[in-house]
């Protein structure tokens, strides 16, 4: 990603006088994941298991939210060091993107314009409400921040051991709304404002994924070191968290709700998993602290061996990087028109599932929908080809013009 808030994932566009190579490599490639898991869920495919191919479909895409949200932490820090207005700028961006995932995305996610029955909080929202919560953050001092960001991370799954009485209260508790959208998330149902208000699915709830931003905000430090420094922190971080991820979850000493021995074995009445899914199938909503350490840990390791990356291939997931908000808010509804198309070819006819209120309020694909992997691959392949083009073509546009409304692109 850049070196300006510009390279916030899907934030900021403000064009900086530097950028960091290896970020915006880390971040195109997420970006190129993530459409995976995007096209499966208009593939009517299961998120994950039972089979091999769709376990690790599934989770190979776990790196893209915790990258975007540490990394726009990251480029929080460094734009706040050439800009002064950077708590009234997160405010106005953070504002425009839980608009967009309320409004836009909401509609591209469905084709439709249910909006009384069904919304959903999805990452957009919560980086749009982190940034809002940083503006006032970035005012404390840069060790505050990053402490802030890693207790966070580190002691929210201290309310495991109560989870079970919070859920069974939330029916009647006043504020189970507040919590779902804090904590809780999709798992307790949606919030509902009101007899007549519409349905909102926390899917990304602020915690801990405000603590995530803030430690990435002050990690942003590490990568204006000298360049062997820079490298000697990133990998010992980097490292440190994939053994303790390790140590922790091997152990079931700490950090995920369900340990992976249970999994295994079949919990709760579920079919057993693989050791090796089970052990790998850490907990997202919320995102446990396993899965954190799970999935930033390469990430923050491997930034420093990106540096000076070229040739083609990189050149192009770079271009991917730099324009993350454009790519963004195009391929969902791009995957969305492809699914119609391929339920056309195949089925004779558009399903009228692709027009409901999926992928969290209808999610169960009507029989004969269903596709196969190669095809998910083949459509996600399609996806970054012509993603590729249509980026290739706004930022060129960027880079000839400095229209004001292109910040908010």
């Amino acid at each position: 990603m850049s070196a300006a808030l510009t390279s916030a994932p899907l934030a900021v566009n403000v064009a900086p006088t530097s950028r960091i190579g290896s970020i915006d490599l880390v971040r195109g490639a997420v970006m190129v994941l993530m459409a995976i898991d995007h096209v499966r869920v208009f593939s009517g495919l299961p998120a994950g298991g039972p089979t091999a191919g769709i376990f690790f479909t599934r989770w190979v895409t776990h790196f893209c939210a915790p990258a975007f949200i540490f990394l726009a932490g990251t480029s929080i820090f460094l734009y706040a060091r050439k800009h002064a207005d950077v708590s009234r700028h997160l405010l106005i961006r953070g504002a425009w993107l839980i608009f967009l995932e309320l409004t836009f995305l909401r509609v591209a996610w469905t084709f439709n314009f249910d909006f009384l029955h069904y919304e959903m909080a999805g990452v957009i929202w919560v980086i749009g409400i982190c940034m809002v919560l940083m503006a006032g953050l970035v005012k404390l001092p840069l060790f505050v921040v990053g402490t802030i960001g890693v207790v966070i991370m580190a002691a929210h799954n201290l309310m495991d051991s109560h989870m079970g009485a919070l859920l069974d209260s939330l029916d009647q508790n006043r504020l189970s709304g507040v919590w779902k959208i804090f904590y809780v998330g999709f798992f307790a149902g949606p919030v509902q404002f009101g007899p007549h208000g519409p349905n909102l699915i926390v899917l990304y709830s602020l915690i801990p994924w405000i603590g995530v931003m803030a430690a990435g905000y002050a990690f942003g430090k590490i990568l204006t070191l000298d360049p062997a420094q820079r490298k000697r922190l990133c990998l010992t971080i980097g490292l440190l968290a994939v053994g303790l991820f390790l140590v922790l979850r091997g152990f079931n000493l700490y950090g995920d709700p369900h340990p992976w021995h249970a999994a295994a074995q079949g919990w709760n009445g579920a079919p057993p998993m693989p050791a090796l899914f089970s052990f790998l199938n850490t907990t997202k909503y919320p995102a446990s602290l396993s899965f954190l350490l799970m999935t930033l840990g390469p990430i923050i390791a491997l930034l420093p061996l990106l540096d000076g990356l070229g040739g083609g291939v990189a050149r192009r997931i770079i271009l991917f990087g730099r324009v993350p908000f454009f790519y963004y808010m195009l391929h969902i509804p791009l995957i969305h028109a492809l699914a119609l198309v391929v339920s056309k070819i195949r089925l004779g006819f558009v399903s009228p599932w692709l027009f409901t209120n999926h992928p969290m309020g209808n999610p169960e694909a009507p029989e004969g929908y269903v596709w196969g992997l190669p095809l998910l691959y083949l459509i996600w392949g399609i996806t970054i080809v012509l993603l590729y083009f249509a980026c290739r073509w706004f930022a060129a546009l960027k880079a000839r013009r400095s229209d004001w409304w292109l910040q908010y692109l």
